[in-house]
């Protein structure tokens, strides 16, 4: 059984999946733990593409998931030819602008942000 931060991770790139079809014919997910789609030795969280070239890659973070050690992995994945794009939790937002500022990453990965709402009568 996956942990909640696992299904949170999972759900957000189901969803984000959906919102890009119309922007990129080729979309593919790694679920959380799986190595599925590789890009240049890599598993990034969702690879779009056009035509067989990869334009961009996501990295989806939850609160939990946001660590020091991200750093090498997305210095990585920003310099493997490709737009990175992180997605990170709305609330996170501010402190993954200064933790790329602080690594020089700051100019090379877009900053996206995701929230959870759920409103009861």
């Amino acid at each position: 059984m996956k942990d909640t931060d696992a299904v949170l991770h999972d759900a957000i790139a189901e969803e984000l999946a959906k919102k890009l079809k119309h922007l990129y014919r080729e979309i593919k997910i790694n679920p959380s733990g799986e190595k599925l789609h590789e890009f240049k030795g890599q598993y990034p969280d969702i690879i779009l593409s056009e035509h067989g070239m990869v334009l961009a890659v996501v990295e989806i973070e939850t609160e939990n998931s946001i660590t020091p050690d991200k750093i090498s992995i997305w210095k990585s994945l920003s310099g493997a030819g490709a737009r990175l794009i992180l997605m990170v939790p709305k609330g996170m937002k501010p402190r993954l602008a200064s933790m790329l500022w602080d690594s020089c990453l700051a100019d090379k990965v877009a900053l996206g942000s995701y929230e959870i709402s759920i409103n009861m009568p």
